[in-house]
This record gives structure tokens, sequence and C-alpha cells, in this order.
């Protein structure tokens, strides 16, 4: 209910307008009213939902709280929420939780209570104050009293430059180290590969350093979360740390859910470095990562060694996950964090009962930007979005760093970026992201390159923390002085250092040439690295910097490509539907849209159930996604139907001939045919598997294609929103260019013999 609509309803004696902006409408405040003192004149007492418009509408503008009704209704109304706010006390805020659950009151026992208790007279407004104009060891002072929501409500007062001022003095740098540390700014080199091949993760890791770039951690986002998968990859990346000398300077991470980080580390004891996790802000929202805050607090107790844990958030995941619960994305991120703040706690107890220090390596990466226009679709969004989120972190006592990236359907380009950055480099964030080019090879989104770093460090004067530092100096890419020498920028050169500390003592012209070769080799996988530089040492060399341009106007093209009218024909026995997107916009710009399927697809659906009569086990879906050419290109989706086909009958799975084939389809219309499919099927105790072929985030240029693996019981189909990602499996980045058709459907089918044997 928006807001102009609960102030008619109450009989308030502000009586708004015939006709009110959509939104929360606050047109009027008295002079030093309250949030509760506005709830108590115009509803005559306390309202929850009212309540948390009104927190809601004080957020700077973002797409995600308008379409949880939760934006406000204009400027007029934005600005008198946050007056509420202002002259709001912290005691009846704390008083007045937002919503609770599990987490929440794990969040407060993060809270020292005498702190909170001394905090509860003051004013929101005397908290901005104080945060502004009190020195940093003043602040860490109060810090372990400051409850998560009240965090998240105190930025909203904050104008952009009164964020940038506050991060920039609060810093809590990671143990032993500079990262993290005023003046300081760290990378996380991330290594993605389209395939996992443990060469591209090297070759990346080599360009980084090549740049003088990467000290916080060398994090990959696999492509698998196979146990054996994970683990190659692990161990690539611990060779080359160790090969260097450098596992006791920063640590490696294959960000796979924790669960399969924990048994890789159970079967190759040592073979882990920091353990990886995404949060929620509300236990419904970790579910869907399956997480749960028991198994979490098991994972922290078991962080005894070095290094913790690192989690990444983002705001906007838990309402487009269909867990916004009714309060906003701020608030939301915020909760998050003190998540992460208590994981850290629980790291740190760890630690002492096993007898060491208690010097908890833990860290947060925000990633700003990741999920679509749907949260935020502008620069000055993603702006705003990275300053609040900094300045969060930093209360909570958390080592923050930042994705700020943009993926190619949101209205923010790769010169867009470099604005951004400019914007919110002066808060100061603990690191960000580094890869060769802005592009990412395997996530298909924008984010910052190496030569982002290098430039940052020239404008901003912020330094890579000491021990790496000292360490590129040693290997030659920078001189004593800090300046680049005739191998920065080289890769090869990195690669020459590496086989000589395993003792390659072959001429140096051999080995360079070998490198050359190699790295030939991983472009040809579709991955990019990045050689030399342009003009300055910053810019991108200017014959990769075209190609990257061209990708991105190809993945602009992709964005809005439709399925031909000839597409369904071709597949023998397709049944075509629609979801209740009107338009490619419209799917665009409103995920839910693309969620849920049309009446008449139930229809549709309802007669293929009934002609099928429940004899198969496995049902094809096959959906546009954000990439239609990725069904369409030659040598796609062809040989993977036929392959995925053979394996299945091969291990003695039912396939139904007649695939499914959704137009302005997202993952979750899936699920829903799933239900129609399956849900009123008489055996409830036996699996049904729906293979949901759809067309990836565009960006990476191979047009690649995912394959979303379901295979719950049939009582769990007959329950309508149950089955969600938190039972799903995925094969991505396939494509004739990337992981081939044919062995994406071999890999298909492996997880669904681990799923529902046949």
């Amino acid at each position: 209910m928006l807001g102009a609509s609960a102030l008619a309803l109450g009989g308030c004696e502000e009586k708004p307008p015939a006709t009110t902006p959509p939104g929360v409408y606050i047109p009027s405040v008295k002079e030093g009213e309250s949030v509760f003192g506005y709830l108590e004149r115009t509803r005559g007492g306390f309202d929850q939902t009212l309540y948390r418009q009104i927190i809601g509408a004080a957020n700077a503008y973002k797409e995600g709280d308008e379409a949880a009704g939760l934006a406000a209704a204009d400027d007029t109304s934005r600005t008198n929420a946050r007056r509420l706010l202002h002259h709001t006390r912290i005691g009846e805020l704390r008083a007045h939780p937002l919503f609770e659950d599990g987490l929440f009151s794990l969040i407060e026992q993060g809270v020292d209570p005498a702190m909170a208790a001394n905090l509860e007279g003051w004013t929101l407004g005397d908290l901005k104050t104080f945060l502004l104009d009190q020195p940093e060891e003043a602040i860490k002072a109060y810090m372990p009293g400051l409850g998560s929501d009240l965090i998240a409500c105190v930025v909203k007062l904050m104008s952009n430059e009164e964020l940038v001022a506050v991060g920039a003095k609060v810093f809590n740098p990671l143990p032993g180290s500079k990262v993290g540390a005023r003046g300081y700014l760290g990378a996380r080199i991330q290594p993605n590969s389209p395939t996992d091949h443990p060469d591209d993760i090297r070759w990346q890791v080599f360009n980084g350093w090549a740049f003088a770039v990467g000290d916080v951690v060398l994090g990959t986002n696999p492509v698998s979360s196979e146990v054996a998968s994970v683990a190659t990859v692990e161990t690539a990346l611990k060779d080359v740390l160790d090969t260097f000398a450098l596992s006791d300077v920063m640590p490696h991470c294959v960000l796979s859910h924790i669960d399969i980080q924990a048994e890789v580390e159970k079967q190759q004891p040592g073979t882990t470095g920091v353990w990886f996790q995404s949060l929620g802000g509300t236990e419904g929202a970790n579910g869907t990562f399956d997480v749960t805050l028991p198994k979490m607090l098991a994972h922290a107790a078991q962080r005894t060694g070095k290094y913790g844990l690192y989690f990444e958030t983002g705001q906007g995941a838990d309402g487009t996950n269909g867990h916004g619960e009714g309060f906003d994305m701020v608030v939301h991120e915020s909760r998050k964090y003190g998540f992460a703040r208590v994981l850290k706690q629980h790291v740190a107890q760890a630690q002492l009962r096993a007898g060491k220090e208690a010097a908890p390596w833990v860290h947060l990466n925000d990633v700003a930007g990741f999920i679509g226009p749907e949260v935020f679709r502008t620069r000055e969004q993603l702006v705003r979005c990275c300053l609040e989120d900094i300045v969060m972190g930093k209360l909570h006592g958390l080592m923050i760093g930042l994705d700020v990236c943009s993926t190619l359907h949101m209205e923010v380009n790769l010169d867009d970026l470099d604005w951004c950055l400019d914007q919110i480099m002066p808060a100061n964030p603990g690191y960000l992201m580094a890869l060769p080019t802005k592009n990412d090879p395997m996530l298909s989104y924008l984010t910052t390159a190496f030569q982002d770093h290098v430039r940052i460090r020239e404008k901003f004067g912020y330094k890579v923390d000491d021990r790496m530092w000292a360490f590129y100096q040693e290997l030659g890419v920078i001189d004593a002085r800090g300046r680049p020498t005739e191998h920065f920028g080289d890769p090869t050169w990195v690669y020459l250092q590496y086989l000589r500390r395993k003792g390659d003592t072959r001429p140096s012209e051999e080995l360079l040439a070998e490198g050359k070769a190699r790295m030939e080799e991983v472009r040809k996988r579709g991955v990019w690295l990045a050689e030399g530089h342009g003009a300055q040492a910053w810019d991108l060399n200017p014959a990769l910097d075209r190609e990257i341009r061209d990708l991105y106007e190809d993945a602009k093209r992709s964005i809005w490509a439709e399925l031909p009218p000839t597409f369904t024909s071709a597949l023998p026995g397709a049944v075509r539907v629609a979801t209740e997107s009107k338009d490619r916009m419209d799917y665009i710009l409103h995920p839910p849209s693309g969620e849920q399927l049309s009446a008449r697809a139930v229809e549709s659906l309802h007669l293929l159930r009934d002609l099928q009569a429940g004899r198969y086990n496995v049902q094809l879906v096959i959906s546009d996604g954000l990439n239609a050419f990725a069904l369409t290109d030659e040598g796609h989706l062809t040989p993977y139907l036929e392959r995925v086909r053979a394996e299945l009958t091969a291990a003695g799975y039912e396939v139904a001939p007649q695939p499914v084939v959704v137009t302005s389809g997202r993952v979750r219309a899936g699920y829903h045919i799933g239900e129609v499919l399956y849900g009123s099927l008489p055996e409830k105790d036996s699996r049904r598997a729906l293979l949901h072929i759809i067309g990836e985030r565009p960006g990476s240029g191979h047009h690649a294609f995912s394959v979303y693996i379901t295979a719950p019981t049939v009582g769990t189909w007959a329950q309508e929103g149950v089955v969600d990602h938190n039972i799903t499996r995925v094969v991505s980045g396939i494509a004739d260019t990337a992981l081939s058709p044919s062995t994406a459907a071999v890999d298909t089918v492996s997880i669904l013999k681990q799923l529902a044997p046949p």
C-alpha cells in the first residue's frame, strides 16, 4: 500500500490531493517531528507498513525501491522523510525493528549492549553530526554500539559529499597488512575463465602482476561447482602463490558455494585459502543461496588459520530473489554487513579457542550494479550505491571493497565507469576488482581493469600493500621509485620469473617465446590479456581497446535480439509459450514479468501435461533469456540438444519429446513450468527433472547459454513457489568458442545423476 493510500485510509488531518504521484507521498511534516510523532499524528499510533515506507522514502531514488513500493513519490516527500528520520531518537528506532527473523536476532547479538544504551537518547541527526565532526578514534569507540538498521538509516541522511567525508576517515585494515588502510587501494585479481581452464587463470594472474596489480586475493568465479573442478582451480591458484612465496602475503579463493570449498579442504587439506560465500539480508534471502545461520556459524568456527572468510553482497539481491519482506534495499544491504560482522566475531573466537591471536582475516566485496536496471539504471545511482555501502561497511568494522560494475542492459557504458570511479575513489574503499579489461570473459559484465588501478594510483596517490609493492619491485615490473620498467605490462616476463622459480633453466628467449604461444592459446579460448599500454601507462593497448568496445556494441545488439518466428517450428514437437512480459523493454526493465507465465501459456502446458500423462521424468525448456543469439548461432543449441538427449537416454531417463520454448523467459519461468507439468502427478516421492536452456548475459562475445538443472520430488513441485535457485545446479558458458555444447551435455547429465538417479 502506497503512502498516499495509507494516509487517506487513516482519516488523517492531511488530505492528499485528488491526484497524487505514485510512490510514498509525504506532502508535509511539522517542525522537529520524528517518524513516530508523524505516525501518531497521521495514523493515531504505530503502523508498520507506513513506518517501512517512510524509511524507504528517505533513500536516494533507485528502481529497486520503486518496484517494492518504497520509493518517495517526489523530492518533497523524500526530503520530508529525511527530516522525520533526522529528528527520530535512536532508542525508538531500536525498539521498532523493520523486520524480525533469526538473522536480525543474530545481528543484534553482535552489537555491544552497553554502547548501544549510551546512544539511545541521540537522534539520527545527532549521530550524523557526530560522524561528520569527530575523528576516526572517537567514531570507532562508538561503532560497536551501532546496529545495522541504525547504520542504514544514518547514511540515508547524508549527501554524497558527506558519505565521502565519513568514508575517507574510517578504516579497518586486514590484520598484519596495509590492505584496507588509509591511503591504500587494493585489488582482487578476478581471473575468470569460460571453461575453468587453469592456464586461463594463471595467465590472468601473471597479467595483473605485470601491471603491479593484485594484493587482496586471487579470486576466481568458477563455471563449474563440481568438487573436482573447484579443487583443480584452487590448486592452480595456490601453485602461483606458492611458487612466488606469497602464500603468507595474500590468499586465493574459488568463489563456489562455501560447502563445496569445505569439501575440497576436507578431501585435500591445505589447498584452499580464504573461504567465500554470498550473503543475504534475511533468512529467506540466504536460503536462496542455500545458506543457513547454523551452517555459516559452523563454517566460521572452522576458520582458525591465517585466512578467514570472504563475503559478497549487493543492493537489490534480496528483492529480486523474492525476499524483500517490505523493507528497502539500503537496510537489506546493511543487515548483510551485520551478518558479516557477527561471523567475523566468531572467527576471532575460533582463533582464540585454538590458542591463537584473535586476528580475523575477514573482508567483504560489495558487487554494486551486478543485477541490472531493475535495481538501478544510471551511473549516478551506481555512485550513490557505492558510497552508501562503503560507509555502512566501514561503520560495521569491516574491510570493504567494491565491484564498481555494470551489466550490459544498464545505462552505464565503458566510459561512464571511469567517471563513476572518479566520484567514488575519494571515499577510499579497501579494494576494487581487477581484470585484464573492463569486460569479464565469463560473467559478461563491466568492471575495473588492471589499467584502471594504474590510473587511480596516479590520480589519487593510493598505494598497494607494502609487501606486494616490494614484490613487484623484486619482480622487476616497477623500479625503486615506483615507476614502470621495460617489463611493465609484459605477462611473459612474469611467466619467465615463474618458471625460473620452478627451476627451469632453459634460455630466456625460449621461455619468452613459449609464453607468447601460451598467451595466444588463452586468447583463442575467449580470454583477453592486456599486453603493453597506450600513450600513458594506464591506457589500454589501442587495439585491445577497440576490440572491447566492439564487444560492448555486440552485447547491446544481443540484449535486444529476439527468437525468429521459425525457431520453434524447427524443433520437432516444440510447444511455444510466453511469459507476462509485454515486450522486450518490459522484460529487461521488469524481470518479474519474465518469471511468470501468461494465462494462455498455462493453458498450453495443461494440455501438454495431459498429453504426456506422467510418462517422462525429464523435460527440456528453452528460453531466449538475455541473448537469443546464444540459441540461434550455428553450432550452439543443436549439438547440445542432440548430445544431451543421447546421454539422457543412455543413462535410462525418459525424456519428453516435446521441448517447451519460452519467449521472454527467465530462470524462474522454468520453475513455474515444472509446477504445471509435474505438480499434479500422483507419485509424490518420485523425482522429475527440468533442464532449462537459457541465453546468458551478453558481453563476452561467446553468445553463451546456460543450463539450469532442477530435479526435486513431485511433492516439492506441487508446492507453488517452493522450487527455487537453492536446489538448482547450473552449467554455464556454453558456446562453440567456450564450453563446448557436447561437453556441456555430458556435464549436465552427470549433475542430473547426482540430483535424481535414473
